[in-house]
C-alpha cells in the first residue's frame, strides 16, 4: 500500500485502495456528473505532463480562482505532483489584492472557472503588464482551455511523471495560501506537503468507518475545506459539490451524504429555519415540536442525563428530530464545524438529533487543525474544540495566548522573514493569537481572538465574540458586531431577523410595512432592547451593551464586511458604519 508522506501519494492510495465510480461529482446541467479513480488520476497526468510542456518546473507558481468544481481538485493535484507550488485566489478578491499576490508570488499561470473571472484577471495582466497565462475551466472563445494541456502534452516529449514525483520531499512548499488581508497587506502563508499529511492523518481518526459520502460548499480556497478534501481521499470518501451556497438545502436531500463541513453561521440559519416551521405549527404538533426542541438543548454527552432522559429522547428522535434528519438528507452522521464559535446551544440540539456537530480550531497557519472534537465517549465536550490532534502540543501562555507546535504548523510567511519571527518563537511554538484554556488538561476551549478583545475608556477589558454570540441565540438577531474600542461602555450594530420581526409583528397586531421603515419603528425597537436586556444578564456590568444601533442590510462577503469564512471584518464593519458609531457615542 502507498506510504503517504506528500499529499500526491493519496492518488496512488486511490487506485490500489479505493477505486470508485465517483471519487468527485458536481451537478452539470442538472446530472451529476461523476469522476471515477480512475478518470481523475489520468486527467491529473495528463494536467502534469501539459504543465511540464509549458516550461512549469518545480517551485513555479500557479494560482487556481474557482469556485469549488472537480477541475479544482484535478488542476491542484496535476500541479503539486511537479513540485509547483499552488496559490489559491478567492473568487471574490478585490483587485488590489490580486495584483498583490500575482506580483509577490511570480504566478506564472491562473486557472480560471468562467468568462467573468477571465476578464477580471486579463484586465489585471493588461493593465498591470503582468506576465502570466490563463486557463479556463469553462469553454470560452478565444481564451485557452485547461484541456488543452493534454494537447500541449501531446505534440511534446512523453515525460515520466515518476522522476518528477520522486524530487518531492515531504518538506517541500505544496501550496502558498494568501490570508484576508484585512488588517493589512496580505500575507502568503507557506504550508508544505508534511504540514498537510500530518494534518490530513491526524483529523481522521475522527470519521467512523461506513462514512462514504460528503456533500462539499465551503470554498477550497480556504485551508479548512482544501485539508479535509485531502482526508476524504485518505479515507475513500466520494465527494460530491453542492451547486452553490443557494442550492445547500437541496443537494443534501439529493445527494443524502454522510457529513460535511460547514461554518456556525450556516448552521445557525439551519436552526432557525426549522424552528421557524415549528411555530407555524398548531395544537399538539407545535407542543411536541417544541417538547423535543427544548429537550434537546438540555442534552449532555454520554448518557450524563440519565435513563429517563434517554428514554424521552429515543421518543422525540422517532417522532420530531427524524424530520430534521431527513431535511438534511437522512444520512448525517457527522458534521464538522470551524472558522468561528459555535454556539453551545446549536451543538447540543444537532447531537441530541443524531447529527453529531465535531466543533474543531484552527489556523491557516497550522494547516489548519490543532483541535476538534469526536465521536467516541470522552471524544468531546460542549462549550469547547476538542482534544488537540495527534502529535501537536498545545501550550497556554501568561497572558492567556494559545501556543502551537507540531508538523501542521507553516514554514513562515513568504518574502516575510521578519514576520514569521514574531508569530513563531525561538522555541518553535507558533503564537495563534487567540485566547483559551485547557480544561481538564485535554479539552481546549477559546474564549476570544487576542486582536479582537479591547478596552473601554474605563480600562475594562471586553471579548466581542462571547457577547455577539450569546446575542445570536435570539431568533430576533441576525448578525451583531460588539464595538466599544476606548469608548465609555459597549455598544452594538444589530441586523435584526426580519423574518422573525414580521411574525413578531403580526402577532402583535403591528402593521409591517418596509424593513427601512421597521427598524426606526420605537416598538421594534423596544423589543430588539428587551432582547438585549435578557442576554445582558449573563455579563458584568461593564461588559453589557448599552447602546444598540439597527441595520437594514446584511453583512456578506461581496459586500466587503465578511471573510470568506464568513467571520466579521471588524475595521471594515466600523468604518462603513461611522455615521451610526458616531450617533451612538457622540450624540449622547
Amino acid at each position: 500500500m502507498a506510504e503517504i508522506t506528500r499529499v500526491f501519494d493519496l492518488l496512488q492510495l486511490s487506485v490500489e485502495k479505493y477505486q470508485k465510480d465517483d471519487m468527485v461529482a458536481a451537478k452539470q446541467n442538472g446530472v451529476w456528473e461523476k469522476y471515477s479513480t480512475e478518470r481523475f488520476v489520468g486527467l491529473v497526468n495528463a494536467v502534469s505532463s501539459g504543465l511540464i510542456a509549458s516550461g512549469i518546473g518545480k517551485n513555479d507558481k500557479i494560482a487556481i480562482m474557482s469556485p469549488n468544481r472537480p477541475e479544482w481538485n484535478i488542476c491542484d493535484f496535476g500541479i503539486m505532483q511537479i513540485g509547483a507550488t499552488q496559490v489559491p485566489m478567492y473568487p471574490t478578491l478585490a483587485e488590489n489584492d490580486i495584483k498583490f499576490i500575482l506580483r509577490d508570488a511570480e504566478v506564472k499561470i491562473v486557472f480560471v472557472s468562467d468568462k467573468i473571472l477571465y476578464e477580471k484577471l486579463n484586465n489585471v495582466r493588461t493593465l498591470e503588464e503582468l506576465d502570466f497565462k490563463i486557463f479556463s475551466f469553462d469553454k470560452i472563445e478565444g481564451v485557452p482551455y485547461w484541456m488543452e494541456l493534454s494537447e500541449i502534452a501531446g505534440r511534446s516529449e512523453p515525460v515520466d511523471l515518476q522522476i518528477y514525483r520522486d524530487r518531492i520531499l515531504p518538506g517541500d512548499l505544496l501550496t502558498l495560501i494568501y490570508t484576508s488581508g484585512t488588517t493589512g497587506t496580505p500575507k502568503g502563508v507557506m504550508l508544505t506537503h508534511g504540514n498537510l499529511v500530518s494534518n490530513c492523518i491526524a483529523s481522521s481518526v475522527m470519521y467512523p468507518k461506513n462514512f462514504s459520502k460528503a456533500l462539499s460548499f465551503l470554498p477550497l480556497s480556504h485551508i479548512f475545506e482544501r485539508m479535509v478534501l485531502y482526508m476524504y481521499f485518505y479515507l475513500g470518501i466520494s465527494v460530491y459539490y453542492a451547486q452553490s451556497m443557494d442550492t445547500i438545502a437541496a443537494d443534501l436531500v439529493e445527494v443524502k451524504p454522510h457529513g460535511f463541513t460547514t461554518v456556525p453561521r450556516l448552521l445557525e440559519k439551519v436552526y432557525d429555519r426549522i424552528v421557524a416551521k415549528g411555530s407555524e405549527l398548531t395544537g399538539i404538533k407545535k407542543q411536541l415540536f417544541f417538547w423535543a426542541l427544548n429537550l434537546g438543548l438540555k442534552y449532555e454527552m454520554d448518557g450524563k442525563n440519565g435513563a429517563f432522559y434517554e428514554f424521552q429522547l429515543k421518543i422525540a428522535n422517532k417522532i420530531i428530530f427524524k424530520k430534521w434528519r431527513e431535511a438534511l438528507g437522512g444520512n448525517i452522521m457527522a458534521i464538522v464545524s470551524g472558522g468561528a464559535a459555535l454556539q453551545p446551544r446549536l451543538a447540543r440540539v444537532f447531537w441530541a438529533a443524531n447529527m453529531p456537530v465535531l466543533e474543531g480550531y484552527g489556523l491557516t497557519e497550522t494547516s489548519p487543525v490543532i483541535a476538534v472534537n469526536g465521536l467516541d465517549p470522552g471524544a468531546a465536550k460542549f462549550t469547547t474544540v476538542g482534544k488537540v490532534i495527534k502529535d501537536v502540543e498545545v501550550r497556554i501562555a501568561e497572558d492567556g495566548e494559545i501556543l502551537c507546535k507540531g508538523p501542521n504548523v507553516m514554514k513562515g510567511y513568504y518574502n516575510r522573514p521578519d514576520l514569521s519571527d514574531e508569530v513563531i518563537d525561538k522555541d518553535g511554538f507558533f503564537h495563534t493569537g487567540d485566547i483559551g484554556e485547557l480544561l481538564e488538561g485535554k479539552y481546549l476551549r477559546i474564549t476570544d481572538r487576542k486582536k479582537e478583545i479591547f478596552k473601554t475608556a474605563g480600562g475594562k477589558y471586553i471579548a466581542p465574540q462571547v457577547l455577539e454570540n450569546k446575542f445570536k441565540e435570539s431568533p430576533y438577531i441576525e448578525q451583531v458586531i460588539v464595538i466599544g474600542e476606548n469608548e465609555r461602555f459597549p455598544a452594538a450594530l444589530i441586523l435584526p431577523s426580519f423574518p422573525a420581526l414580521s411574525a413578531w409583528c403580526t402577532r402583535s397586531d403591528i402593521t409591517y410595512t418596509t424593513n427601512e421603515e421597521m427598524i426606526k419603528d420605537q416598538r421594534v425597537i423596544d423589543k430588539i432592547q428587551s432582547v438585549i436586556d435578557h442576554f445582558n444578564q449573563d455579563f458584568g456590568n461593564w461588559e453589557k451593551v448599552k447602546k444598540f444601533e439597527l441595520l437594514v442590510n446584511e453583512w456578506s462577503i461581496d459586500g466587503g464586511e465578511l471573510t470568506p469564512k464568513l467571520s466579521l471584518k471588524r475595521k471594515i464593519i466600523l468604518q462603513k458604519y461611522k455615521t451610526l458609531v458616531d450617533k451612538i457615542y457622540r450624540n449622547e
